[in-house]
């Protein structure tokens, strides 16, 4: 049976490193903010609000939420975002996607200052990340699977790895990063002929595709290292994973649970890209 690969560890190490490093600010007037841009109220999002604000409270950065209506239009929506933008007392920014039809992420990728886009929304960013460039914020679930694979000693340089999943959520840029990492990749996505066939070669696999359990144990070689990203409900209306995770443990060498897996990183790599941000913003070392 594999190891069990949870993501408390790494969030606690995570946020622990941060509360010391905002120790020496202490000096300074003004702490890291998070501002969030929320529209309407869906359940995903007012979850991932909790978790972040409760994280971000931990270090001790502060969190400003504005909430629009469902019904908001694109011109308040850009208003309220280029406020955001313009406000020194805000480092990062979170927009909560997927925005309602009436607003087009095409255009509001574009407002999102860069140096706050602390999700990877804006094309700078992203292009940062495909270069391979530190300065950037790639996003951050994929980010807290590297995070994971460093924490528990997994070699990505070298190894085959494969993503199941090519959204620019997850799945690409998990990839992206993995090759950042001299990782050699494999992306699956809904053309590939054989996705079972490609998930079999490899020694890291990451699945992000929004299936419950469609990973089985005859899917994954002995010893991978299985990162799971999907959150999903079963039939008995519990969580799981994309990953059938009963049965691919017993071959697994490791293997993330859901819930208590990546889920459970990725509000720590928000807080520490706040904190990234508000170093650049005021020039901290």
């Amino acid at each position: 049976m594999g190891t069990v690969i949870k993501g408390k560890p790494v969030a606690d190490k995570i946020t622990d490193s941060l509360r010391e490093e905002l120790r020496g600010f202490e000096k300074l007037t003004k702490i890291p903010r998070l501002g969030i841009l929320r529209v309407g109220e869906r359940p995903e999002d007012l979850a991932y609000e909790r978790g972040a604000t409760n994280r971000c409270k931990k270090i001790g950065i502060d969190v400003e939420v504005k909430t629009l209506p469902m019904d908001v239009t694109q011109e308040v929506f850009i208003e309220e975002l280029k406020a955001y933008n313009t406000d020194s007392k805000i480092n990062g920014i979170l927009v909560f996607r997927p925005l309602p039809e009436q607003i087009n992420e095409e255009v509001i990728k574009y407002v999102i200052a860069p140096e706050k886009d602390i999700d990877c929304f804006s094309p700078v960013n992203v292009g940062k990340m495909v270069e391979g460039d530190p300065s950037g914020f790639p996003p951050c679930t994929p980010t807290a699977v590297i995070e994971i694979l460093e924490h528990y000693d997994v070699q990505v340089e070298g190894s085959d790895c494969t993503v199941i999943g090519a959204s620019m959520v997850v799945g690409k840029p998990a990839a992206l990063l993995l090759m950042n990492k001299k990782g050699t990749v494999t992306v699956a996505h809904s053309k590939t002929k054989d996705t079972k066939a490609v998930a079999e070669n490899a020694e890291i696999l990451v699945v992000a595709v929004g299936r419950g359990k469609m990973v089985k144990k005859d899917w994954v070689s002995d010893g991978a290292v299985v990162i799971d990203v999907g959150i999903n409900e079963d039939e008995d209306g519990s969580l799981c994973g994309d990953v059938d995770f009963e049965q691919v443990k017993e071959k697994a060498s490791k293997i993330t649970p859901v819930p208590a897996g990546v889920g459970s990183v990725t509000t720590s790599i928000l807080a520490k890209h706040v904190v990234k941000a508000f170093k650049k913003q005021h020039q901290i070392e």
